[in-house]
């Protein structure tokens, strides 16, 4: 019997560059699959299942344009069986392939049904990298061999003398690795940002195909003109939108917030990356190429943010996944028990901040990393949210949210409830920081300046309630001694005010 192989595409590895597809091979076969495992793991915005599926039939398209054999099966096709292993089952079975072979899986959930399945199948099976990542799965595991903590800016500087990105040898080109200080501008008032680049791919039969379904989602789409890139032509032309019109400014105002702004000088390439349309290495290059033709247009503090987040925080996030899993999606830090309040689902609040994030990452399924960081998780982390809670809830709505990224970002940065493994303190803030970074407090119905009474900003009385709580745990932790010191000189009747305030808004966290 002749050799037949089988070769499994998931939906987050649409790398068209890849080994695999430099010649054809009609003993080769491929096959991609929309299924309810997928789907149904947590609730999806319509926009990120829309997405996917989409780039996954774009990507069935090019393969089928290459001459390369391809089976695609569709979400409600009659003869789907709904999950990667009934489905490759059949196929094997069905059309006797001699070998089974995939590429390294991104989520351990993943991993763990692939290696199962090989693990019981009676053909020869064979799993490739991905060809995407700086890193390897271990690296950081590796790097950090022995060590208590594990710095992000201590594996950037190693990604970058490997690869040797803006380097001169050992050191920096500049001669300072890190402009972070540089960047945390807030808007002026009356700047208006680049206007955000999107597409409007008709997605109408997979969104009606969603719904008949019954898939489970959340978020609106409009299904004629879905805004994401949905192939590699469309990662390549948003990619030099950014680096022609929004890099010169990445940096200055990337922490920045604005009322009915969305993408500001954001990227907003991590779903073509997350989903290997397009490579790291090639959206690095295309900035840094930028750069270097346009030092005076581009300033280089721009470009090092940029390049931070991609081959730092992006590899060290994947690496500290990898190292954790599966403890890690269990770590609770604070021993937070509560639900997230109501309005997260649909933002309706009276908090301006958070009902500009929330309704922001309904309608377009994206936010930036500040919102994420210090509005939506702040305000999490504040009032107590189980951990569970807030994972389901940024996997489930952000059209980036893998689990390998969404996890380390959320239970370790954004809720510390990994004790520190990521972050070195709880990333909380009172109003101040808030109304600091963003345009938001102004026009709030809550005063962003009392504390206390009627309409006194949530965030303030929570921000004290919740160092209180957790003094055994953080009192010795050095980048927050500080506010232990502000918190013990206070008057007794301030400190039970502010309590007795936090304690009313937890209450009634639904009204806020």
């Amino acid at each position: 019997m002749a050799d037949k192989t089988l070769r499994l595409i998931m939906g987050d590895q649409l790398n068209c560059n890849h080994s695999w597809f430099e010649t054809t091979d009609h003993s080769i076969t491929y096959v991609m699959m929309e299924i309810r495992t997928e789907t149904d793991y947590a609730t999806h915005h319509i926009q990120k299942t829309a997405g996917f599926f989409a780039a996954m039939r774009q990507f069935s398209n090019f393969l089928k344009s290459k001459k390369h054999q391809c089976i695609y099966i569709k979400i409600n096709d009659k003869d789907n069986l709904q999950s990667l292993e009934a489905n490759l089952s059949n196929i094997i079975e069905k059309d006797h392939y001699t070998k089974f072979e995939y590429q390294l899986p991104d989520e351990y959930r993943v991993d763990l049904i692939l290696k199962n399945f090989t693990s019981k199948l009676g053909i020869a099976s064979k799993v490739y990298d991905t060809q995407h990542f700086f890193s390897t799965r271990d690296e950081l595991g590796k790097f950090f061999e022995g060590k208590k903590s594990f710095l992000m800016e201590s594996f950037y500087r190693a990604m970058r003398k490997k690869h040797q990105v803006l380097m001169s040898g050992e050191n920096p080109i500049t001669g300072q690795w890190n402009y972070d200080e540089e960047n945390r501008k807030k808007l002026p008032k009356n700047h208006k940002p680049a206007a955000p680049l999107v597409f409007n791919n008709n997605v109408s039969d997979i969104v009606d195909a969603i719904l008949q379904t019954d898939i489970n989602t959340m978020g609106v789409i409009d299904k004629t003109n879905f805004i994401w890139p949905i192939n590699r032509d469309q990662s390549l032309e948003l990619l030099s939108h950014f680096v022609t019109e929004c890099l010169p400014l990445f940096g200055t105002y990337q922490d920045a917030m604005i009322p009915n702004e969305w993408s500001l000088y954001h990227s907003r390439l991590s779903f073509s990356l997350n989903t290997k349309m397009i490579s790291p290495a090639e959206v690095i290059e295309a900035a840094i190429g930028a750069w270097q033709k346009q030092p005076e247009i581009i300033a280089y503090n721009q470009l090092e943010g940029f390049v931070r987040q991609i081959i730092g925080w992006r590899e060290y996030m994947r690496g500290i996944y990898w190292l954790k899993m599966p403890e890690y999606a269990t770590l609770n830090f604070f021993n937070h028990q509560e639900k997230l309040p109501q309005w997260f689902w649909t933002g309706k609040t009276k908090m301006n901040c958070l009902k500009d994030a929330i309704t922001q990452s309904l309608t377009f399924a994206y936010a930036h990393h500040i919102q994420r960081l210090m509005i939506t998780g702040n305000f999490a982390l504040l009032a107590g949210t189980d951990p569970e809670e807030v994972d389901q809830w940024y996997l489930g709505i952000y059209i980036d949210a893998l689990d390998w990224v969404e996890i380390t970002n959320t239970r370790g940065m954004s809720q510390f409830a990994d004790g520190g493994i990521v972050g070195t303190k709880p990333y909380v803030s009172s109003a101040a920081y808030i109304d600091k970074m963003s345009h938001y407090c102004g026009t709030c119905f809550y005063n962003k300046t009392k504390k206390t009474g009627d309409r006194s900003c949530p965030f303030n009385s929570l921000y004290w309630n919740f160092y209180d709580k957790h003094e055994a745990k953080l009192a010795h932790n050095p980048r927050i001694g500080m506010m232990y010191k502000v918190w013990h000189r206070m008057k007794p009747e301030d400190k039970t005010a502010l309590l007795e305030q936090a304690d009313y808004y937890l209450k009634h966290i639904n009204e806020l």
